[in-house]
Parts: C-alpha cells; structure tokens; sequence
C-alpha cells in the first residue's frame, strides 16, 4: 500500500489527519467538524473539510 501524499493541500497532515478522524469516528457534519477545528484555533471552512 503506498503512502498518502499531502502534497498541494493548504494544511499540514497532522490537521487533515484529525479533521477526517472527527468527520468518520463521530458522524459528524463538515460544518460540525469546522467549528470543533475552529475551537483549536484552526481557522478553516466547511468547504475546506470536504475537500
């Protein structure tokens, strides 16, 4: 299995990695998933999440 390339997206894999944990482990909506990002302090949009 190769390894996910991050390259070209705005995020470090650390951030995309957790976004898409909280997405699939919780249900969550993307909007969902911006705000709980935004109460870290990540600034993103829901947009963003879903791509």
């Amino acid at each position: 299995m190769q390894p996910i390339s991050y390259a070209r997206h705005q995020f470090p894999p650390e951030i995309i990695r957790h976004a898409v944990w909280l997405y699939l482990r919780f249900s969550l909506s993307y909007r969902d998933v911006e705000e709980l990002l935004a109460e870290r302090g990540i600034e993103t949009t829901y947009e963003s999440v879903r791509r």
